[in-house]
């Protein structure tokens, strides 16, 4: 389980003023010392990131973030970064020591239940009350949900917090990335190019995900590169019943196709797993829009440096430029780095969003539709601009 990508692990933020014991839970749930602990409030000043598996909830990612409760100009910036958290959280722990005073705690709750973020309330440093069960009912009626009591100090009542967890997240199901395009038992052919991009010895992540998907639908899946795809197709019995492709030679390999093979890419199947697929696909046909004055924001999930034929910062921009004009401007956010005034750009193309948990490109794309911006993702703008999208098969 611990090497479950990120971006398929359940997030859990947990937040709470300083010197709640936020850190000292980490701990106490990891049974490990992550988190740096001290009686010194403010010593958590970024979001700390641990990966393990809780059950029965399984691959989970848990992150500290500092108190929301910090002041300064060094503490609003702090403020500003545990926010940001809660693009990624899919749950959240929220951490008091007291029953009163609770006012902020209350602001977090009502944004938490606005984003539909399932939260649980932990009440930490039960050890220090005389009487805890008269707390956790001050707590209840304060807050109008029932704490659970723990002492991260002493480990007490960390399983009971594993119980609450794993009861706040329900019986979601895992996603297929192949949903409604392939059958168990079906032939699936991977045309899999490996660019300067690709780690040394390994495949990209879309591709390791994609094969394990195939796998555990029994399906059989055949790989190849763009060069030896028609001596693949020449080797199978049958035509494949679908063909997955990287985006990049969407029209090499649309153009070899056998008639009966339906045809996608790694990076639609991403879209459709990680984002809305209806509003990606809406984005990509407002490529249409687009004039040789407008902006455009190429966004990256992970941080790398950039290649010769980069598929976000060189290929996708000579298309569209090819189209358009020279004069159209191109702006690359990498990372986490991510504008929050969206209206200067026209449209915005982000990549499959692989390194992201699902949740996190939700909250990019609902930002950009908040804003009146168009986003779509690589696969689905590349498709467009080679003229095939609707010959593509949508997850």
């Amino acid at each position: 389980m611990n090497s479950a990508p990120q971006s398929l692990r359940r997030h859990i933020a947990i937040f709470g003023r300083r010197n709640v014991g936020k850190s000292s839970l980490l701990n106490a749930i990891t049974g490990q010392q992550v988190a740096i602990v001290s009686p010194e409030a403010g010593t958590t000043t970024d979001p700390v990131n641990r990966a393990m598996e809780i059950l029965p909830l399984g691959p989970c990612m848990l992150i500290d973030t500092a108190g929301f409760d910090d002041e300064g100009n060094v503490g609003e910036l702090r403020n500003q970064r545990t926010h940001r958290v809660l693009n990624q959280a899919d749950m959240a722990i929220l951490v008091i020591d007291q029953a009163h005073n609770l006012s902020l705690e209350k602001e977090w709750l009502q944004e938490l239940h606005r984003l539909e973020i399932p939260a649980i309330v932990v009440l930490n440093k039960v050890d220090k009350l005389a009487s805890s069960a008269t707390v956790v009912k001050a707590v209840s009626e304060e807050l109008g949900m029932s704490p659970v009591a723990v002492s991260a100090k002493t480990r007490f009542g960390i399983d009971n917090l594993r119980l609450a967890l794993s009861s706040a997240a329900g019986d979601d199901q895992e996603i297929s990335l192949t949903a409604g395009l392939v059958s168990s038992g079906g032939s699936v052919l991977l045309v899999m190019p490996q660019d300067p991009q690709a780690p040394k010895g390994r495949l990209i992540l879309p591709q390791v995900q994609t094969i394990r998907d195939l796998l555990n639908k029994n399906c059989i899946a055949t790989c190849c590169g763009v060069d030896n795809l028609k001596a693949a197709l020449d080797a199978l019995r049958e035509a494949p019943s679908l063909i997955i492709t990287d985006s990049q030679v969407f029209k090499q390999v649309y153009e070899l196709k056998p008639v009966n093979s339906k045809l996608t890419s790694f990076s639609v199947l991403m879209a459709g797993m990680k984002g809305n697929i209806d509003l990606l696909l809406e984005g990509a046909r407002a490529i249409d829009n687009l004039t040789p004055r407008s902006r455009v924001l190429i966004a990256e999930a992970c941080s790398h440096a950039p290649m010769n034929e980069d598929i976000g910062r060189v290929k996708i921009p000579r298309l569209v430029r090819k189209k358009y004009g020279e004069s159209i401007v191109f702006d690359i956010h990498a990372g986490k780095d991510y504008p929050a005034d969206l209206k200067n750009y026209d449209l915005i193309v982000h990549c499959g969003a692989c390194m992201f948990n699902r949740r996190l490109m939700l909250s990019r794309i609902l930002r950009a539709q908040q804003q009146g911006v168009p986003i779509t993702n690589y696969g689905l703008a590349l498709a467009h601009l080679q003229g095939i999208l609707d010959k593509v098969e949508l997850p």
